[in-house]
């Protein structure tokens, strides 16, 4: 059976610009339909984390008012407690880029705190990139698009056009004046060019290889568009 890698973040807290600890992780929507969509299209899903450690579900992330109301909540986490790969993940140091048809990163704040700094994941990101395969990353994922810098020191993704969490977004969700950078604003400062969509809506940019969603709103059709690339 044909994998595809997710890459979660390994942490739990996201620190803000008053050294606050935020209680963050991945968010669930963005694993969980992804995850349905490629596992009913007959993929294996393998997770890794930095270290290998168990991923942790942003807890607001499963609430009635993020997902459509209490029906719509109880099915996300009924896909995440069937997606046992996420209490067994491997070690994103000991991923072979070889084993998998595709690259997929969720979101959340978690990525923020760790993988934008990660340079395992940066240098996965780059090899990914080459290689050609289909590479999915959605909301906040982008913020790991900083670590993947070539060895001249430049960002593999300066002038690929994506989608990512807008300011917008981030200012509605009562973050932008706590965070301590914004992910479109940095992700503009490495040469990343943002297509910012309408707030909450359902947007997906395709730039080569690279696709990429805005928002939670935006992972169903992303994981629909990267099986339409993987044919």
């Amino acid at each position: 059976m044909p994998q595809i890698l997710f890459v979660l973040t390994g942490t739990d807290v996201w620190t803000l610009a008053d050294g606050t600890k935020h209680p963050t992780g991945f968010w669930a929507e963005e694993a969980a339909a992804p995850y349905r969509a490629f596992t009913d299209a007959g993929y294996e899903v393998v997770v890794a984390t930095p270290g290998g450690v168990v991923p942790t579900v942003d807890r607001s992330s499963l609430a009635p008012e993020v997902n459509g109301g209490q029906d719509g909540a109880d099915k996300v986490t009924a896909v995440l407690d069937s997606f046992t790969a996420l209490r067994h993940p491997v070690r994103l140091e000991d991923v072979d880029l070889a084993d998998y048809a595709a690259v997929f990163y969720p979101g959340g704040h978690g990525p923020m705190e760790d993988l934008a700094v990660d340079a395992t994941s940066g240098r996965l990101l780059v090899d990914a990139l080459d290689s050609g395969k289909p590479l999915a990353i959605v909301c906040h994922g982008p913020a790991a698009l900083l670590a993947a810098v070539r060895d001249d020191g430049t960002n593999a993704f300066a002038g690929y056009q994506v989608a990512a969490f807008t300011n917008d977004e981030e200012t509605q969700s009562g973050f932008a004046d706590k965070a301590k950078w914004l992910l479109e604003t940095r992700l503009g400062e490495a040469g990343v060019e943002v297509q910012a969509g309408e707030p909450w809506a359902p947007k997906v940019v395709v730039d080569r290889n690279l696709v990429t969603g805005q928002n939670p709103a935006s992972s169903a059709p992303l994981a629909d568009r990267v099986l339409k690339e993987l044919g």
